[in-house]
């Protein structure tokens, strides 16, 4: 069982045990020594990039100096979407990729994520090794060398591939709001827009180091439905802090749940023959409604543990070219290895584009089961299986439902919280039995009521 990493990478409050400067550079070394084991040519490569936070380059800083104890090259790409460290994995052969972010987290937090030689998030079992490699690392000197890295321009290539996937002007006449979330993406997503001739409308394109994610982006979508009502554009598009997550608004102003995404891709996808495996990827998240609008285009969903990494791992095992998770993750694998905000966008488009069918219109072929969630944070994290009275009441309500609804019972992968989830086709049995589950874990943990 992995110690630091989480769900998404390593994640935590500036200051804390994990976010700082010496964890950062005995991390660093230990993944120097991480990749070197299994390559015995030099030079190793790494690249690396990071968000708007003020932390950011402190924390790169030190990963860069631990890496330079083993002679590994540094390709620093400075402030980059997440994806675009992915794909530069890719384009320099790189033996690995670090970003440097809380994606959605305040800029009080910061994280690291990892993207092994092939672009694609590590698995459990890798970051365990990488875990016993950090734990086995001394402290930092109290006067580390001065970092070694080379710039490396990302954020050209990764903007030139993905105006590449439409034709210049063709957005001439569309009003689009775009939301940046202060982050990563408010050099790269208007970039490309502007080429294809949107008119654009910007939120939360001003980053200071400090207003990441606060009160903007994928986590707030109030203010881009607003703004999209008041200047009549077409869509609407959010990312997070470091632009692998796509939030998007119709051009009435109303959110898409992810899953409606998800479906829309799906069910064109089948239409065309270009779901491979006529399979689709989601997490154990996702709302019911999603399989059965792509149970009904002749398709399939197969679901996995929460996690984008999850989903990714899946569909290489399968051969499935698009999932993605309800946050607003989505993996077009025929374009990236990973989660890219931008480029979902960018296919979501044209997708209205092709059938000329605005947004408001397109999300009434998927209906949403109705779903009642519930958090509760606890004390400890006791394991699921020895809690007697919640698994009677799981049990239960899976009982209960059959085939026509779902009960979710699952701790935070990242926070102290245990998370509950009923679906189904009536509501009133849906409250009863969410209330049902919270009383059996109050019976069981204990809860801390703020």
């Amino acid at each position: 069982m992995v110690k630091y990493f989480g769900t998404d990478g390593i994640r935590g409050t500036c200051g804390d045990a994990l976010i700082n400067p010496d964890f950062a550079y005995r991390l660093g070394s230990a993944l120097g020594h991480y990749i070197a084991r299994d390559k015995l040519d030099l030079p190793l490569n790494v690249v690396i990039g990071r968000d708007t936070r003020l932390s950011g380059p402190e924390l790169c800083d030190a990963l860069i100096q631990g890496l330079n104890k083993h002679g590994v090259y540094v390709h620093d790409a400075g402030i980059v979407p997440t994806p675009a460290v992915a794909r530069a994995v890719l384009q320099k052969s790189a033996d690995l990729g670090i970003a440097v972010t809380a994606s959605h987290n305040p800029a009080t937090d910061n994280g690291i994520k990892l993207f092994n030689a092939e672009g694609c998030k590590y698995d459990e079992s890798s970051e365990q090794q990488i875990e016993a490699l950090v734990d086995g690392e001394p402290s930092g000197p109290d006067e580390r060398p001065r970092p070694e890295a080379y710039p490396m321009d990302a954020a050209a290539e990764y903007i030139n591939y993905i105006r590449s996937l439409m034709n210049q002007n063709c957005l001439g006449g569309w009003k689009i709001v775009l939301d940046l979330a202060n982050g990563s993406t408010c050099e790269t997503t208007p970039a490309a827009f502007r080429r294809w001739g949107a008119e654009l409308h910007l939120i939360g394109d001003n980053p200071d180091g400090e207003n990441i994610n606060d009160g903007v982006g994928s986590e707030h979508p109030e203010q881009l439905g607003a703004k999209v009502r008041e200047v009549g554009a077409n869509i609407g598009i959010a990312h997070d802090g470091d632009g692998d997550r796509l939030v998007v608004c119709d051009e009435k102003g109303e959110r898409l749940p992810g899953e409606v995404l998800l479906a829309l891709f799906g069910i064109y996808a089948l239409g065309s023959g270009a779901l491979d495996g006529k399979t689709l990827v989601t997490t154990v998240h996702s709302n019911l409604g999603l399989d059965h609008a792509v149970r009904d285009a002749g398709g399939s969903v197969e679901r996995v543990a929460v996690g984008d990494r999850n989903v990714a791992r899946r569909m290489r095992e399968i051969g499935s070219n698009i999932g993605g998770e309800s946050s607003g993750h989505i993996i077009l694998s025929d374009f990236a290895t990973t989660g890219d905000g931008l480029l979902a966008a960018v296919k979501l488009i044209d997708l209205i584009c092709k059938t000329g069918k605005p947004l408001s219109e397109l999300r009434k072929q998927v209906t949403l089961f109705p779903q009642k969630t519930l958090n509760l944070k606890v004390m400890e994290k006791l394991p699921l299986d020895q809690l007697r009275h919640l698994s009677d009441a799981t049990a239960a309500a899976v009982k209960q439902f059959g085939d026509d609804g779902r009960v979710l019972v699952r701790y935070s992968g990242t926070e102290p919280k245990l998370r509950l989830l009923v679906e189904g086709a009536d509501g009133q049995v849906i409250a009863q039995q969410i209330q049902a589950l919270e009383c059996a874990a109050r019976r069981d943990l204990e809860i801390i009521d703020s």
